[in-house]
C-alpha cells in the first residue's frame, strides 16, 4: 500500500487583472509629497504563523511554510508617482498592467510593463518611478 500524501489546498484568483481590491491606503514608499500615490490590493495567500502550524501531522510532507514567516501572495495596485524601496523580504512580481521603471541603487533603469516578470531579492534598494497605475501579482518570501 503506497502512503497518501496530505490533501494541500491551493488558494487561486481567477481573473486577477480585473479583481476588486481592497484600499490599503497611501503608500509609505513615496517620495513626493505632491504626488500622492494610492494602494489597493488584496492578499491571495500567507503563510500559517507557527501556531497554526500545530496542526500539520508531518512537516516533511509539505513545504515548511511556518518558516517563511511573511510570505504571501496576492495582487497589488498602485497609482502613478515616485517611490524609494528597500526590500525587506524577497519579491517576485509579475506585472498585469501599467509601466514603472526600477533602478537599482548604482545600477541602470529598467522599464517593466504587462506580462514582465521581476526578482527583487532581499536587500535589494532603489527607486521605482510609476507612469501610470500599475497593477501586479507578488510573492513575498
Amino acid at each position: 500500500m503506497t502512503d497518501a500524501l496530505p490533501v494541500i489546498d491551493t488558494a487561486f484568483l481567477a481573473a486577477a487583472a480585473v479583481a476588486d481590491l481592497e484600499d490599503w491606503g497611501p503608500l509609505e514608499e513615496a517620495t513626493s509629497a505632491d504626488v500622492p500615490m494610492a494602494v489597493r490590493g488584496l492578499t491571495i495567500w500567507s503563510a500559517p504563523d507557527d501556531s497554526d502550524a500545530s496542526d500539520a501531522s508531518d512537516a516533511s510532507d509539505a513545504s515548511d511554510a511556518s518558516d517563511a514567516s511573511g510570505a504571501e501572495a496576492g495582487i497589488w495596485e498602485c497609482t502613478a508617482g515616485p517611490s524609494y524601496w528597500v526590500q525587506e523580504e524577497n519579491e517576485v512580481i509579475y506585472v498585469l498592467s501599467g509601466t514603472l521603471t526600477v533602478t537599482p541603487d548604482g545600477g541602470k533603469p529598467t522599464t517593466l510593463g504587462p506580462g514582465d516578470v521581476a526578482v527583487f531579492p532581499r536587500g535589494w534598494r532603489g527607486p521605482w518611478e510609476l507612469h501610470e497605475t500599475v497593477r501586479k501579482v507578488y510573492v513575498l518570501f
